[in-house]
């Protein structure tokens, strides 16, 4: 009898040394646009008529083998396990909840810090790569939240783990890869929801706490910086730590820098990365060496493996370090425009509905509604050094 297994446990035996073969029953183009690190892909569906012998020699698996079968929600891959059952493969699990579960999957992790009243955690979905963080005051016992997922309860539970009131939450834009979560945190928490000035010319319908350039909130003693950093869009913000870190949002990754057609246009790609030059350059690259560099996102791929950078570790450099090391970032202006608008990258999927949704101009449905519309990694890197 094929076991049940959650995201959680697969996650589990991934970071583990005990070897299985995954098999991902989903089409090929959903498999081929994203898919947990290692997936086998062999077709199937309830309706399917199993053939042993084929799906031996398709997928090189013996009944012998620990086999695990995954697809988008669970019932492809059940039917799957209990038809491997039947054929005599005797150690068969089944992921419960599909990649739906998988998206789900967050680590939490520390970032270092040298003041200790300052605490900065780190908070990383891990199949789609995106990065958000608990800023918390440890003798106010406060916290603000930046770039929070629409799993809410995952930052509110560190908060209150690590002994926090969330008082402020703050996106760095208007995201347009996954669901903002940063309004229903703020209205399920009591706290302050904030977005940089320009973001009025993102046709936000909703109200939101404006910061201006170098405009600074306080959580407990902390002041948080908001640093102007278009590019990636027009109303990017940067939010600097006391003298700690910066949280770059989509501006400045660990390993590249920030795509700019999306809000822009492909026409107008290169005046985004005008602006993106500039706010690298004239801020970002004026802080001090020292600082941390905090990304909105690392790099996940189409076939699920991660980039320069895994989970479970802080996902983190300092300015210097990027300075040094980001062949991007040597480039003279002309030259920076070409190379990140010469070749872009894929577009996310239902990238214009999850930006609506994320000005507030359109409403999701349901759960299973933001789960299709958030399938897939991000792509919000222009290109990788």
């Amino acid at each position: 009898m094929p076991r049940a297994i959650t995201a959680e446990k697969l996650r589990q035996l991934q970071d583990g040394d005990e070897p299985f073969s995954l098999v991902d029953t989903r089409a090929s183009e959903s498999y081929e646009g994203w898919r947990v690190a290692g997936a086998i892909n062999f077709r199937h569906t309830p309706d399917h008529e199993f053939d042993a012998e084929a799906f031996e020699a398709e997928t090189g698996l013996t009944p012998e083998e620990e086999v695990i079968t995954i697809c988008a929600k669970g019932k492809s891959s059940s039917s799957l396990a209990n038809a491997l059952a039947d054929a005599g493969y005797e150690n068969v699990s089944f992921v419960q909840d599909g990649m739906e579960g998988w998206s789900r999957i967050y680590e939490v992790t520390v970032v270092p810090t040298h003041e200790p009243d300052i605490e900065i955690i780190q908070v990383q979905r891990r199949a789609k790569g995106c990065l958000g963080y608990v800023v918390g005051c440890a003798s106010a016992g406060e916290a603000a939240v930046i770039d929070p997922t629409r799993h809410t309860e995952e930052f509110a539970n560190v908060a209150a783990d690590a002994g926090y009131e969330i008082t402020h939450v703050l996106d760095t834009h208007v995201h347009a890869d996954h669901i903002s979560g940063g309004r229903a945190l703020a209205e399920e928490t009591g706290a302050s929801y904030h977005l940089g000035e320009r973001a009025t010319d993102r046709e936000v319908a909703y109200e939101f706490g404006s910061l201006g350039r170098n405009e600074v909130v306080t959580v407990g003693s902390i002041p948080i910086k908001a640093l102007y950093t278009p590019g990636h869009t027009s109303e990017m913000v940067s939010y600097l730590v006391a003298d700690e870190a910066v949280c770059t949002g989509d501006t400045l990754f660990v390993d590249s820098v920030g795509r700019t057609e999306l809000q822009f246009g492909d026409g107008e790609a290169r005046e985004g990365a005008a602006l993106l030059y500039d706010s690298l350059h004239a801020t970002l690259l004026a802080l001090p060496d020292s600082v941390a560099l905090l990304p909105g996102h690392f790099s996940v791929s189409e076939a699920g493996e991660y980039g320069v950078v895994s989970p479970g570790e802080p996902i983190a450099v300092t300015i210097g370090d990027v300075r040094t090391g980001l062949g991007l970032l040597e480039l003279e202006r002309e030259a920076f425009v070409e190379a990140i608008t010469a070749r872009l990258p894929e577009k996310p999927p239902n990238y214009e509905r999850v930006i609506q949704i994320n000005t507030g101009r359109r409403e999701v449905s349901d759960g299973q509604e933001a789960i299709e519309l958030e399938l897939g990694p991000n792509r919000c890197a222009a290109t990788s050094d």
